[in-house]
């Protein structure tokens, strides 16, 4: 369909001001977080009720024109990668906290609504909103139901789908459905767990529904820095392997902390070669008594200091590395893939040797920050764009540390989402039976195949065509609606 057309039809439904056709401004859009992937969508639009969005999806749903939705853009596996004929929905505008109900512990936002805001909101009510992304001042909520994100503290506290329990959402075709809403679970087909991670591709999120969890009575922070990370992970395993669930276990490896240091001089030990980050929080009895047991086993695995946080504000200087990591990176390379793989915890010290390794080979340098208790990795892969050969060098070994996840057992995306980044790699995990069953899910919720097309599935196929073999296709490769799921 003709653009303009296209945006005066949309103008008509949402207003001038809500509709952006401007090449340059168009180009803020063009990229989420992952900045290797740029797309320039056709036409942005500022949704600001759920009403503007089943308008626009209505709209594109008769004219057959692909929808992307967007949050705060601060994914990073390119999941709100606009199509260059479609509409790119922004929901950031939708920021409103539309109930705070603390005698059933629930809180009912709008998808645009920060993270951390959440929290903030509630904190003085002795509540808080437990899953916690690094990027937690600036994502949204809606972004994290999309991704289904996770975060420190959900080694203890579980992902976005154990704190989601409704949700509003518009279907691909324009129709407005609650799902769920504040009962612990409804009965029948588990459409939450369908939508909770589905990156966009069953519809758009107008309204979410949480859990609030009640603030900890105590809690208590460590800093114990190693000489490597075999001594950093022998001392997680034994952690957890003595029945411990701290709230978080983070590590960080000597490039990652260089990194921190150069960004927000964090003050991390000098010489360390690896650092953990351990929080313990609950009964101040029980917390007492569990954190001494973790202080002895990171002695016993070889600390060589162990700092306890005397206060809110140490603690803040312990975490400030690590929540900074992603961006500190940016200090010491011009350029890096963030890449989100899962192994077994008893795995860590084998594929950080193999990631090692695998630096060493190719000489592109890989810093290593991740959610040591439940096994997420978060290699950051270093490398200069200006300089001929390095993204791909810099891409192949970030396709070879995915290919260690799933050799060990594990998994090509922790919270990140697959979007368009890691969807060639899909059938290194699943059958061709297992994506085309995941495929006659996603149709059933958009036949048309127009929301968030080109994401998630490795190979362009539109709903109703016969299965066939998936090849990885190239997760850009789709030109058009008629080339992709």
């Amino acid at each position: 369909m003709d653009t303009d057309v296209l945006a005066a039809r949309l103008r008509a439904l949402v207003g001038d001001a809500a509709v952006i056709t401007d090449r340059q401004r168009l180009r803020t859009y063009e990229c989420d977080g992952l900045a290797q992937y740029r797309v320039v969508p056709a036409v942005v639009v500022l949704a600001a009720t759920t009403a503007d969005v089943a308008a626009v999806v209505r709209e594109c749903a008769a004219q057959r024109v692909p929808f992307v939705a967007r949050g705060s853009g601060t994914g990073l596996s390119g999941g709100a990668l606009p199509h260059a004929d479609g509409v790119l929905v922004v929901m950031s505008t939708m920021r409103r906290i539309l109930e705070v109900d603390r005698d059933n512990q629930r809180a009912v936002v709008e998808p645009g609504v920060i993270n951390l805001q959440l929290s903030r909101a509630t904190l003085p009510d002795g509540y808080y909103y437990a899953p916690d992304p690094s990027s937690q001042q600036v994502c949204s909520i809606g972004g994290n139901v999309a991704e289904n994100s996770g975060g420190a503290h959900c080694l203890k506290y579980g992902f976005t789908s154990n704190h989601v329990t409704g949700l509003e959402l518009v279907t691909p075709t324009g129709e407005v459905e609650q799902i769920g809403g504040k009962a612990p679970d409804a009965p029948g087909y588990d459409l939450l767990g369908a939508l909770v991670g589905s990156e966009g591709t069953l519809g758009v999120v107008t309204s979410v529904t949480v859990r609030l969890t009640r603030s900890p009575a105590d809690v208590r922070t460590l800093l114990a820095a190693f000489p490597g990370t075999d001594q950093a992970g022998a001392a997680v395993s034994a952690i957890i392997g003595a029945g411990v669930i701290p709230a978080a276990i983070e590590m960080m490896d000597a490039l990652a902390i260089e990194a921190a240091e150069a960004a927000v001089q964090c003050g991390y030990p000098e010489g360390a070669g690896a650092v953990l980050i351990v929080e313990i929080d609950g009964p101040a009895s029980d917390v007492q008594k569990v954190f001494e047991e973790v202080e002895g086993h990171c002695h016993e695995h070889g600390a060589f200091e162990i700092r306890i946080a005397a206060d809110d504000a140490e603690r803040a200087l312990f975490w400030k590395g690590r929540k900074s990591a992603f961006a500190a990176v940016g200090r010491i390379s011009p350029d890096y893939i963030v890449q989100d793989g899962v192994i077994p915890r008893t795995a860590l010290p084998e594929v950080l040797s193999s990631i090692a390794r695998l630096s060493a080979e190719s000489g592109v340098r890989v810093a290593n920050v991740f959610h040591a208790g439940d096994g997420n990795l978060h290699p950051l892969v270093l490398f200069d764009d200006s300089v001929e050969g390095e993204s791909e060098r810099a891409e192949e070994v970030s396709g070879a540390i995915l290919d260690l996840c799933i050799q060990h057992g594990g998994s090509i995306t922790g919270e990140h989402g697959v979007g368009s980044d890691k969807a060639r790699y899909m059938p290194r995990m699943f059958t061709d039976d297992d994506l085309d069953t995941m495929q006659l899910v996603r149709c059933a919720f958009d036949p048309a195949s127009i929301s968030n097309p080109g994401k998630v599935f490795p190979t362009p196929r539109l709903c109703g065509e016969r299965p066939g073999r998936h090849q990885g296709a190239h997760p850009l490769a789709d030109a058009g609606v008629a080339e992709v799921f």
